[in-house]
């Protein structure tokens, strides 16, 4: 991750308005690391039993599809209701805002203190704020609940999880559905490297390294994968 970035007045205002949304990306990497694993996991577990090329494809397309829909559902879902909660909240603080102002300019007052404002600044910080409805809510949100300054979108966010998901949950079947032999080890080697590709991409935003990044999300999905073989082995007939 880059450490430095720019401080021209430009470059400032360009950062202070972009909306940045950690959502989306949270979205794409589980989404995409769980498309991955359980497909895999499939394909291994499959590919242990001894079962038919027929049924890899079978159960992995039921997989990417039912499961990532499952997953796009259950985001839907949850994201909705953080977002209905800050809609509600919303309205209890402009409610707030319009029945009592003084004891709302009182709340931003304490809330502009403790991060170090005294005085005649505090003081005019706050008049200022209180000026702007959309501001002084938008703070209050931040500061009083702790929610985002982003409302949440449910509908893109399902969409992303189950794009990632469908996405990378297909790679481990393209040998089958190709006619790569031996599929399974191209399968192998194609979950190995989206794991790692996960893994790296993902580095672009913390400060691990990418390589240590990688190898940390082969190693979870390998596990995983492995687990699959293992109980598919057992019923190896």
């Amino acid at each position: 991750m880059a450490l430095e970035h720019g401080h021209g007045p430009a470059e400032i205002a360009a950062r202070l308005d972009a909306q940045t949304d950690s959502g989306r990306l949270r979205d794409a990497i589980f989404g995409g690391i769980d498309g991955t694993v359980t497909t895999f996991a499939i394909v291994a577990g499959v590919q242990g039993a001894g079962l038919s090329v027929g049924v890899v494809v079978a159960l992995g397309l039921a997989n990417v599809l039912a499961d990532g829909f499952s997953m796009a559902a259950g985001n839907y879902a949850g994201t909705k209701a953080v977002a209905d909660d800050r809609r509600r909240l919303w309205t209890v603080e402009e409610h707030h805002i319009n029945e009592n102002p003084d004891g709302e300019r009182a709340e931003l007052e304490q809330i502009l203190a403790r991060k170090g404002l005294r005085g005649r600044v505090l003081q005019e910080a706050t008049a200022m704020i209180a000026e702007n409805k959309t501001q002084w809510i938008t703070m209050m949100m931040s500061e009083e609940y702790g929610l985002p300054p982003v409302e949440a979108r449910p509908i893109r966010a399902a969409v992303v999880i189950f794009a990632a998901f469908v996405v990378a949950g297909m790679l481990p079947l393209l040998p089958y559905l190709i006619g790569l032999t031996p599929a399974f080890s191209w399968s192998i080697g194609i979950a190995g490297l989206t794991f790692f590709a996960i893994g790296a991409i993902k580095s672009r935003w913390s400060l691990a390294l990418w390589w240590r990044s990688g190898l940390e999300t082969l190693l979870i999905g390998g596990v995983a994968a492995g687990l699959a073989f293992v109980v598919g082995r057992m019923f190896h007939p």
